[in-house]
């Protein structure tokens, strides 16, 4: 059993969450992630690890209110306990030798894009880190991101915070004003991803993305996570979760995300109804 030791709101759908687990947090690194069950009859939900400490031997998990099980989730407190909390798995994302990055982030992948950034900084890297929110309300990590950041774009949608405008539109704007960038890092919804790397490609920028695909058994073994790289068939659990953006199949990647959307849109009410009914 592992204990959560603090528990915070970051906004309503997005939740933060440090959990006691010393041999996780003794290898972890930025871009890893864990795969976690709530109660003993509950599903394996992988969650990308969003900080650490190895002094204390916790791990931060942030995840978004999307489905039955991150609705079971949310509904635990601090000093209650997680069934299993198993890893870090994945490989963790390559930061060595990097001397200006764009760590680019949208919405709930910003909780995956601050790590990186932050190891980015502490090796000395330039980090310019531009992130993305459809709205005020659901800005996350400000201030960690300002921390690490050598400068700090925040987009939304609607202009209510920030820049109105999309994450592109700062990425371009920094390279065609001369920002030369070893690297882009991109984190967030797929779509994002596709036209960070679209707009990356056409200025010849190296640029990762991680891809966060339904998973299972985060071994390979199930093959839930497929995803095709370059023509080749990848699994993110194992031989990701980061990839060359340039390589990835967005349309197809995409097009399996939606399958289980229904499926998950009934499961996510039927958890709802059953915390209301205070059976919970």
């Amino acid at each position: 059993m592992y204990q959560i030791v603090k528990k915070r709101v970051l906004n309503p759908t997005v939740t933060l969450m440090e959990i006691e687990a010393p041999l996780v947090a003794k290898k972890a690194q930025p871009g890893q992630f864990i795969i976690l069950r709530v109660d003993e009859d509950g599903e394996r939900i992988p969650l990308t690890i969003a900080d650490f400490n190895r002094d204390q031997g916790t791990v931060t998990i942030i995840f978004q209110i999307v489905g039955a099980t991150t609705q079971k989730l949310n509904h635990l407190h601090e000093g209650g306990f997680l069934q299993d909390f198993v890893g870090p798995l994945g490989k963790p994302t390559h930061t060595e030798g990097l001397k200006k990055v764009a760590v680019v982030g949208g919405g709930v992948g910003c909780a995956i894009a601050y790590p990186v950034a932050k190891k980015l900084h502490e090796q000395g890297c330039e980090v310019h880190s531009i992130v993305g929110f459809r709205n005020k309300d659901l800005v996350i990590l400000k201030e960690e991101f300002k921390s690490v950041s050598h400068m700090y774009a925040l987009m939304t949608d609607d202009g209510s915070a920030g820049e109105k405008g999309l994450v592109t539109d700062a990425l371009r704007r920094l390279i065609e004003s001369g920002e030369q960038y070893d690297q882009v890092i991109a984190i967030g919804p797929l779509i994002m991803m596709k036209f960070v790397t679209k707009l990356t490609k056409a200025f010849d920028i190296p640029t990762v993305v991680s891809m966060n695909p339904i998973m299972i058994d985060g071994t390979g073994m199930c093959g839930g996570c497929r995803l095709t790289v370059g023509g080749e068939t990848k699994f993110a659990c194992v031989d990701g979760p980061d990839f060359d953006g340039f390589l990835v199949d967005f349309d197809e990647a995409m097009a399996r995300g939606a399958m289980y959307r229904d499926f998950e849109r009934q499961a996510h009410e039927e958890a709802c109804n059953l915390f209301r009914g205070g059976k919970a």
